[in-house]
């Protein structure tokens, strides 16, 4: 069974006219459920994540500060969101559902996360969005847990996923793949094991040909235990941050390049859903929406 993290936390409200589309997480759930695509049973609520295992990955004074509300205003800029009780509640669910998909995917090959993709937290702040890096949490979880000894962190967000890269970036047990757009967010890129920079306005075809030229060499260099995916859809043409020009339907043959090549190698795979910035909600929701459509065909 496809077992998804969601909370209504997930629904944290903004100030009235801010940019961050976050109606997509009353909005996705609702979709799948109505035309059948999942049920009830097939969501969880996750928990808060803990201090104990926060700090496998996060400094002892980032979780401080996050859960005293101690932030300076320039972290607060850098992180782009107003904080208060609830955003930090927010992140600690995300990255305890995470933690949760990943035993779910181990048990069943794989699960969602209808949130996360935090991947512009570093260890010790947060930026772009994010606070605490979900996948970066369950993957050193994982580690420590000895459930896992080699992680692919696939990462298709639009944006470069330097949080991650930062993190892992002496730990050979995990090798980060960002795929992004070269003169998108963050100005700042930090190395990754393997970073492909794209052109403004690149389209489908030569999205999904770098893609599946890419996969199966990482899959057989680093033979992988687990992965993770990071599966934003702000790569779409509508989307006001993205800067690509990838297709709806292109960016579900995406999804379905990376669920096919998990499955075929026998990975228990964990995706959290990352960016969408498309003007209208309804194409950031279908494309979201055809994430778990696609995970339904493979993995079920």
């Amino acid at each position: 069974m496809l077992k998804i993290a969601f909370s209504p936390i997930y629904r944290y409200a903004l100030p009235e006219g801010h940019r961050f589309p976050m109606a997509k997480y009353d909005l996705l759930p609702d979709q799948l459920l109505w035309e059948g695509t999942v049920s009830e049973a097939h969501f969880f609520h996750p928990d808060l994540l803990t201090e104990e295992i926060a700090l496998l990955t996060h400094t002892p004074d980032w979780w401080l500060k996050m859960n005293e509300l101690r932030l300076s205003d320039k972290e607060i800029r850098a992180i782009g969101f107003p904080i208060n009780e609830t955003f930090v509640k927010r992140g600690r669910h995300i990255s305890d559902g995470t933690i949760q998909c990943a035993r779910y995917a181990l048990e069943y090959g794989c699960s969602m996360n209808i949130a996360g993709g935090t991947h512009h937290a570093f260890a010790d702040r947060g930026e772009g969005y994010c606070c605490f890096n979900d996948q970066a949490v369950a993957a050193n979880w994982l580690l420590q847990q000895g459930l896992a000894t080699r992680i692919l962190i696939i990462d298709l967000d639009v944006h470069q996923g330097n949080g991650t890269a930062k993190i892992f970036e002496n730990e050979p047990r995990v090798y980060t793949f960002s795929m992004h757009g070269e003169r998108n967010y963050p100005v700042r890129k930090e190395k990754s094991n393997l970073d492909i920079g794209l052109p403004d306005g690149m389209k489908d075809e030569d999205y999904l040909a770098i893609l599946r030229n890419t996969l199966p060499r990482l899959f057989d260099e680093f033979q992988p235990d687990f992965v993770f995916y990071q599966s934003g859809v702000d790569i779409l043409a509508t989307d006001k941050l993205g800067r690509l020009n990838i297709s709806r339907e292109g960016c579900r043959e995406r999804d379905k390049i990376v669920f096919s090549a998990c499955k075929m190698h026998r990975l228990p795979v964990v995706a959290s859903m990352g960016g969408g910035y498309s003007p209208r909600i309804a194409d950031i929701v279908e494309a979201h929406a055809n994430t778990f459509r696609v995970a339904q065909e493979v993995f079920f």
